[in-house]
């Protein structure tokens, strides 16, 4: 790109000449961002920080919380309940929604987010990550948990961020999915690619196969497809990846295409799956289907799914269209 273009000039831009987002939305998607910036320095500081290892204080999820899931659960409230444009926001890391409170004006939409994706990885120094979901508050007086129930398909803005060997911003607007790379010496967002196209066809898949003995059968019948290579049905070799950050695998398939699964296993066979489908599932879901792949929980569009609880897990398969298409068809056969 010959001229550098910020996060705000393309939020902008998408406001005033495409008509695709309202002045409000804007404003919100620019805090949001700068809550990136601040929980990215918490990152790169580390140990210099005192932000490393975990808590003395587990999540609702009755997972161990980590510093940073905190601080950055924190920053992301903080920042945002006082500047007009939320009714309320909700975090994984939180049992209930959180109202802006009465001392503040509130706005139109709500704020959904995982404020750090990935916490087994802080500790290790590699990817991880913060999502976030913006839905339209529906009409009426005051808010709740109702609220925040709507379908996938919903969402009026999504992305995610990206804390690795650089800080990047995925956005989407509902006009394609846009990357952002923070230029730190500038302090902000700036515009690396647009238009993002995931490729329908891939030899590369993410899976945890440490959880095969668990998975369903049509799990089971397309890894091993895939395994099988040139000697097997696809006639052609495959690579696996595992990051066990969502973040980061959604990103490798946004910049080069794959296929990620985290399926429903035997484990816990009550629960649909191990992901978030309000936090997780749906916002990238949204960004892999804006930049032209599918999402899916096995059986339909992942997009589609009406949400009976704030943390409602859910089974993922995204990515490239044809291989998502694929591992789909092999659940309603």
């Amino acid at each position: 790109m010959t001229h550098k273009i910020s996060l705000t000039r393309y939020l902008v831009e998408q406001q005033r000449d495409h008509g695709h987002i309202p002045s409000q939305l804007r404003l919100l998607l620019e805090v949001v961002a700068r809550c990136c910036k601040t929980i990215s320095h918490a990152v790169n500081k580390g140990d210099l920080g005192d932000v490393m290892g975990t808590a003395t204080s587990e999540n609702v999820q009755g997972e161990v919380q980590k510093k940073l899931d905190i601080i950055a659960n924190d920053v992301l409230i903080e920042a945002n309940e006082w500047g007009g444009h939320l009714a309320a926001m909700a975090s994984e890391e939180m049992e209930g929604i959180h109202v802006v409170p009465n001392r503040y004006p509130q706005g139109e939409y709500l704020l959904l987010f995982d404020p750090l994706d990935g916490s087994s990885n802080i500790d290790i120094n590699v990817s991880i990550g913060t999502i976030f979901s913006v839905l339209k508050k529906p009409e009426g007086e005051g808010v709740s948990e109702k609220d925040f129930l709507q379908k996938g398909s919903q969402q009026v803005a999504a992305g995610y961020c990206v804390y690795g060997p650089q800080t990047t911003l995925v956005l989407t607007v509902g006009d394609g999915v846009a990357m952002f790379t923070l230029d730190r010496e500038q302090g902000s967002f700036i515009l690396t690619d647009e238009n993002v196209r995931i490729p329908e066809d891939t030899k590369e898949f993410a899976i945890n196969m440490s959880n095969m003995r668990h998975w369903d059968e049509p799990v089971k019948r397309y890894i091993d497809e895939c395994l099988a290579g040139k000697t097997g049905a696809r006639k052609k070799d495959f690579n696996m990846r595992w990051i066990a950050s969502m973040v980061a695998e959604v990103h490798r398939i946004l910049s080069r295409g794959g296929v990620f699964l985290y399926p429903w296993d035997k484990r816990e066979p009550e629960k649909a799956g191990k992901l978030r489908l309000m936090y997780e599932a749906n916002p990238m879901a949204w960004l892999v289907e804006q930049a032209g792949g599918v999402a899916t929980n096995g059986k339909q569009r992942i997009l589609d799914i009406q949400p009976k609880a704030l943390h409602e897990r859910v089974s993922v398969i995204l990515g490239a269209k044809n291989e998502v298409e694929r591992v789909t068809g092999y659940h309603t056969a």
